[in-house]
């Protein structure tokens, strides 16, 4: 063969080995870098289930969270009607003793009673009918103090007869019969001494039936007529307690 010949055929064969390796080369770098995407679209995915995980569990945690608020405000409710509740019945009982103990009848203007010749007590009808109150004979009383108010219905006790006949409702859980006869008393008679105890009831009445915003309307309506008398202070006080 001449020199010529197998010079170029050296070349051609060098040049075919040098195309293999770097094909090779080429084919081996291909898959490592097949490998690494595929590495990182594993993790990928991982760090997306990950991060899927971990907001179920915060929306979790966060409807829990509103869960116990919700109850802690059904707590909070529940204890302020009972705290309502417990002062109401701790003032009937009171009441109801100071009756059985002293049995007595009002009198409306004692400083003035006897400096006035028509009006020098509770008339007879009025005494009978609170004689029946009591008694704890509530239905008998109230038929007694309508029928007064019908007979005296410019009495000076018409605003106690109406507070005693609202009384007697509620004491029966008349609640409703019981709203309209401290409202009247209050309303038809804003100068009777029964008037600044009739709003106060009104707004126990009112909080018993669930209107705690109107019963707060009727407190305030009362701190700010009778300021200075007692039902104005315990009006201030079941406010504050709630």
């Amino acid at each position: 063969m001449q020199p010529g010949i197998r010079l170029l055929t050296y070349t051609l064969f060098s040049l075919a080995l040098t195309g293999c390796a770097a094909n090779d080369l080429m084919v081996k770098r291909q898959s490592e870098s097949d490998a690494k995407i595929e590495y990182l679209l594993q993790t990928g995915r991982k760090i997306e289930q990950r991060l899927n995980e971990l907001a179920a569990e915060q929306q979790s945690q966060a409807e829990q969270s509103k869960v116990v608020v919700q109850q802690l405000k059904q707590y909070q409710e529940t204890m302020r009607e009972l705290r309502a509740s417990l002062d109401d019945h701790k003032s009937r009982l009171t009441q109801l003793a100071q009756q059985a103990a002293t049995p007595r009848i009002e009198l409306v203007n004692p400083d003035t009673a006897t400096k006035s010749p028509r009006d020098t007590g509770p008339p007879a009808e009025y005494v009978k009918a609170f004689g029946l109150y009591s008694a704890n004979n509530f239905a008998a009383a109230i038929d007694a103090f309508e029928s007064f108010l019908k007979l005296n219905p410019q009495s000076d006790y018409a605003g106690n007869a109406l507070y005693w006949i609202g009384e007697c409702h509620y004491n029966l859980s008349d609640l409703s019969k019981a709203r309209d006869a401290f409202s009247k008393a209050a309303g038809s008679y804003p100068n009777s001494p029964k008037a600044p105890d009739s709003l106060l009831k009104l707004g126990y009445t009112l909080t018993e039936m669930k209107e705690k915003e109107k019963a707060f309307a009727v407190y305030e309506s009362l701190i700010k007529a009778y300021p200075s008398s007692p039902a104005a202070a315990k009006a201030r006080e079941r406010m504050g307690a709630n």
